[in-house]
């Protein structure tokens, strides 16, 4: 399912005419401002699942909380809000292919800690057999009960490095898992990573943030997928 279909960035040139305009201020920043168009990301076409990948400080956190921004979908956690958020968004579009629902929202490993201390806090003050039980769910383990009982039926939803604090086998599972919500159960994912566990995921496409200017690749392509190819292959006699 697709409900967000286009989202466009502002060019280099609106921003700089808007940063002109503002000169006459005190700001030194202008976040977001001069993040996604310096690898020239002007827009994005979605497919159910998009994947935006690259270093840190590529900006694929800042286009994730920027599409949140722009579109209205829920988020709980906090992120780098700034006073020229609002001026930057104004001058972004997108295009929908569907209404997007009421239960869509952003997740990210702020929420996925939070819900961590929560059920630490639960444990509080009950009894030893309930307190030996949630001790045996390790921080990976919530982390992945977290997002099987966050993701419904039908919805949008933006994942900003969801990899955090999951085991490789866990991984593999939660892509199991957003795999199947997109191809049956009417989901849209947008995420956030560089786990090679997500980037393989079936039929997305991929965004290299890392690239000027920003392009789709095959997940084989990628900088980090063949750093890890090329570390085992020179350990292949050691398995």
């Amino acid at each position: 399912m697709i409900y967000i279909s286009r989202f466009c960035f502002p060019c280099t040139e609106e921003e700089t005419g808007f940063i002109m305009e503002e000169k006459r201020t005190c700001y030194d920043t202008f976040y977001p401002f001069r993040v996604l168009s310096k690898n020239c990301l002007s827009e994005i076409d979605f497919e159910t699942v998009t994947i935006l990948y690259g270093s840190n400080g590529c900006g694929k956190t800042t286009a994730l909380n920027v599409i949140a921004e722009k579109t209205g979908i829920r988020r709980d956690a906090p992120y780098n809000w700034t006073n020229f958020f609002e001026d930057y968004t104004d001058m972004c579009s997108f295009e929908l292919a569907d209404p997007v629902p009421e239960g869509s929202r952003v997740m990210t490993s702020d929420d996925v800690f939070n819900f961590m201390l929560d059920l630490r806090s639960i444990n509080e003050g009950i009894d030893d057999k309930r307190d030996e039980l949630i001790r045996e769910h390790s921080n990976g383990e919530s982390a992945f009960i977290f997002f099987v009982n966050q993701i419904k039926e039908n919805a949008l939803y933006l994942l900003d490095e969801s990899e955090n604090s999951l085991s490789p086998s866990r991984q593999k599972e939660l892509v199991k898992f957003l795999e199947d919500s997109a191809r049956f159960f009417g989901c849209q994912f947008i995420i956030a990573t560089h786990s090679p566990f997500f980037l393989s995921m079936k039929g997305a496409r991929i965004y290299d943030m890392d690239e000027d200017p920003v392009r789709v690749k095959k997940w084989t392509e990628l900088a980090d997928v063949r750093a890890y190819y090329d570390f085992f292959a020179e350990h292949e006699n050691e398995f």
